[in-house]
């Protein structure tokens, strides 16, 4: 049986395909499109799931979409009665609601079938199906279950219980209370307006002192049973509203917090003004007073249920400063999170949902790895390569037989001071790039992540590059850590080895890591080992192969990237591409074959 999951008209659209409660394909729309959180109707993410899965829609028996707009109508009525909130804002959302109750017409055409022949649509409530996304693809058979973000189906915390192929839902947060919407608040008032420009706060924060922390705290009230309120005077979301747009394209959201913020807090930062320590001071402050916040929700969670376990989703469970604290600050011993732990999650989510919850089905599957995208050759892009030539560059190719031979190539360019654009295999899911869609570069340069921000990333100077560990090597080079192939929970770096290691040691010393083992990417695995040979480190630096842009999809893309900035090394699947000036250039043809 084929269950197609979708997250539609919302951010980050996408799709996930399960077999008999086996995860075959999970992808977001925006690797197609080419825009970031592409909003809308997931139409190439479902087309895509069923190429890689090799069927047609009628083969497809259940679609379950991750929103329901009856979910707690009787809440909304009461609100909208009590509130009055912008006739705007009222009509924006049944008209966004209407658009997830119609999605025949869209669906028929991404499977390709009539609409009369769909199959059964299930309307899952969008919490629910965050819990489904990390509990039922989780390796425990019992867990604490909660999802935080901002907000979905009118909820925005969940918290819960989970046993065997079902979970019950203990208690809730509704709207207009929120900690993904007290994030998002400060992060657009000190200038960063993004669709999911809150990592970028998260980022910043390290720079900072807890100046504001007191201040901030006046935005959010805790209460009992792990709840808490905001203070609705500074926030506009719930009463003005904040005009979003989740039709095809780059997704919108206006300013959720109110003019009585600038009076507690001083001038917002206009975002074309230079960052100030005021703005890192801010950002650090927030993100104390968030994890106040969650590890309230957590420890009260853990208080219900005394189990050890925890299955966390939601976009504030992309927060991997708290996560990589919740063993330390809360009783829970083991926690999992999914890759894709936002809304992109929730197709998958509302997959299991129905497969586990609805249909009884038994638990099988355990999500260990996130290459779950399309995989691509190389071939259709290296004729154009041979052809080509540059005013400064030419480019050298060389084609290697065995993947440990190409290891050991990129390791020995890496310690040499190279920047790699490395692309192999199936594309990951969720936000981060694992070592498929990745760019790797030499950990111990001092001086390599002003360069890649500068020159190859175009981004901000204060964004950190994440390490790629060896998994045997945790305990040697972090304190506390724990096996994380998804790269969503930060720890200390070792004191010994933060001079080492300079370019993916934070200002604060910690690191974003990801660990890597044979058994879930034995190319990567034998890249890093490779470089351990050669240097003696365990550890490559990863950032994902984009530029202000999606992680590339394809090897076209993967070359157009490598060819706009100033990464020296493409290695595509086998195949080594380096970038060499003119007059160091070989003369004669390059080889393809």
């Amino acid at each position: 049986m084929y269950i197609l999951g979708i997250n539609a008209y919302h951010g980050d659209v996408s799709a996930a395909l399960t077999h008999d409660g086996e995860l075959i394909a999970a992808v977001e729309e925006e690797r197609f499109r080419r825009i970031k959180h592409w909003a809308g109707f997931p139409t190439e993410s479902i087309r895509r799931v069923l190429q890689m899965a090799g069927i047609s829609g009628r083969d497809v028996s259940h679609v379950a979409i991750s929103r329901d707009p009856k979910a707690n109508l009787v809440r909304k009525g009461l609100y909208t009665l009590s509130k009055r909130p912008a006739i705007g804002h009222v009509i924006d959302r049944v008209k966004n609601a209407r658009k997830v109750r119609e999605i025949h017409g869209p669906l028929a055409l991404a499977l390709e079938i009539p609409a009369d022949d769909l199959p059964k649509i299930h309307y899952v409530e969008h919490h629910p199906a965050h819990l489904a996304s990390a509990f039922f693809v989780s390796p425990f058979e019992d867990a604490a279950v909660c999802a935080i973000d901002g907000f979905g189906d009118f909820v925005s915390t969940s918290m819960g219980v989970g046993r065997g192929n079902s979970f019950e839902v203990l208690d809730r947060v509704y709207f207009p209370h929120s900690l993904g919407i007290l994030y998002t608040a400060i992060t657009q008032f000190i200038g960063f307006h993004g669709y999911g420009d809150e990592f970028k706060v998260m980022g910043l924060a390290p720079y900072g002192k807890p100046r504001y922390v007191e201040l901030i705290r006046q935005l959010v009230h805790l209460t009992e049973d792990g709840k808490f309120e905001l203070e609705l005077d500074y926030f506009r979301h719930w009463k003005d509203g904040a005009a979003m747009e989740w039709d095809e394209g780059y997704p919108t959201q206006g300013i959720v917090y109110s003019q009585k913020l600038e009076q507690l807090l001083g001038p917002e930062r206009d975002p074309k003004a230079p960052l100030e320590t005021r703005h890192e001071d801010l950002a650090h402050s927030l993100q104390v007073v968030y994890e106040e916040c969650a590890f309230h929700i957590l420890n009260a969670l853990y208080e219900r249920t005394e189990n050890p376990r925890l299955c966390l989703a939601g976009g504030c469970a992309m927060n991997s400063v708290a996560n990589g604290k919740i063993r330390s600050r809360t009783p829970f011993r083991e926690v999992y999170i999914q890759p894709a732990a936002g809304d992109n999650g929730t197709a998958l989510g509302a997959a299991y949902y129905v497969w586990n919850q609805e249909l009884k089905q038994p638990r099988g599957f355990v999500m260990e790895h996130g290459y779950w995208g399309p995989a691509h050759d190389e071939e259709e892009v290296l004729p154009f390569l041979v052809n080509r030539s540059d005013e400064q560059w030419m480019y050298e190719v060389e084609r290697f037989a065995t993947s440990d031979e190409t290891a050991r190539r990129a390791a020995q360019l890496i310690a040499d001071g190279n920047v790699v654009g490395w692309y192999q295999g199936r594309m990951e899911w969720g936000a981060r790039a694992l070592g498929n869609r990745s760019i790797v570069a030499d950990p111990r340069r001092a001086d390599m992540r002003d360069l890649i921000n500068l020159k190859i990333k175009f981004r901000e100077k204060f964004r950190p590059f994440a390490p790629s560990i060896a998994a045997e090597s945790l305990d040697e080079y972090f304190v506390g850590a724990v096996h994380d192939p998804f790269m969503l929970q930060v720890y200390p770096v070792r004191e010994d080895k933060r001079a080492l290691l300079p370019a993916i040691t934070h200002v604060d010393g910690s690191g974003r890591l990801q660990s890597v083992t044979a058994q879930t990417n034995p190319k990567y695995y034998a890249l890093i080992k490779a470089f351990e040979a050669i240097t003696g480190v365990p550890i490559v630096l990863n950032t994902s192969f984009n530029e202000n842009e999606p992680i590339v999809e394809t090897p076209a893309q993967a070359l157009d990237c490598f060819l706009r900035t100033r990464m020296d090394v493409l290695v595509l699947n086998d195949t080594v591409v380096r970038r060499v000036p003119h007059e160091a250039a070989v003369t004669a043809p390059m080889e393809v074959g």
